[in-house]
Parts: structure tokens; C-alpha cells; sequence
């Protein structure tokens, strides 16, 4: 499991598996999974690399766009 520190804010790294890239955004971990990434199962948030967070918004884009009409 990847350890993350308050002290060490902005040094995190991706959360997925096999990627060791500095992270850029974070995201709910369940989100993360449902959207495909390989993450951990425990993790309450999921700290992407800028590929990663590309792949999610990618993966959810269909949800996010029936979310902003109301449906």
C-alpha cells in the first residue's frame, strides 16, 4: 500500500499499480476503480499521475456529462 503523509504534501505519487509518476490529482479511490484504474481496494482517495487522470476523466466522461444535464 502506498504511503501518504500530510507532511509531505505535494510529493505523492500515482496510486496506480506499476505506475511511480509524481501525482497531479487526487480522486475518491472507489471512483478510481470503477473507472477501470488498478488501485488499491482500501484507498479513500486515489492520487493520479496526469496519464492516469486523463484515463479517468476519458472513462468517466459519459456519467459527468449525464450528471451536468440532470439526468
Amino acid at each position: 500500500m502506498a504511503e501518504h503523509s500530510s507532511a509531505s504534501r505535494g510529493a505523492e505519487k500515482c496510486d496506480v499499480k506499476g505506475c511511480g509518476k509524481d501525482a497531479e490529482r487526487s480522486v475518491s479511490g472507489e471512483a478510481a476503480r470503477e473507472a477501470g484504474l488498478d488501485v488499491e481496494d482500501d484507498l479513500r482517495r486515489a492520487h493520479l499521475c496526469k496519464d492516469h487522470y486523463k484515463q479517468f476523466k476519458k472513462a468517466t466522461k459519459e456519467e459527468r456529462q449525464m450528471e451536468y444535464l440532470g439526468r
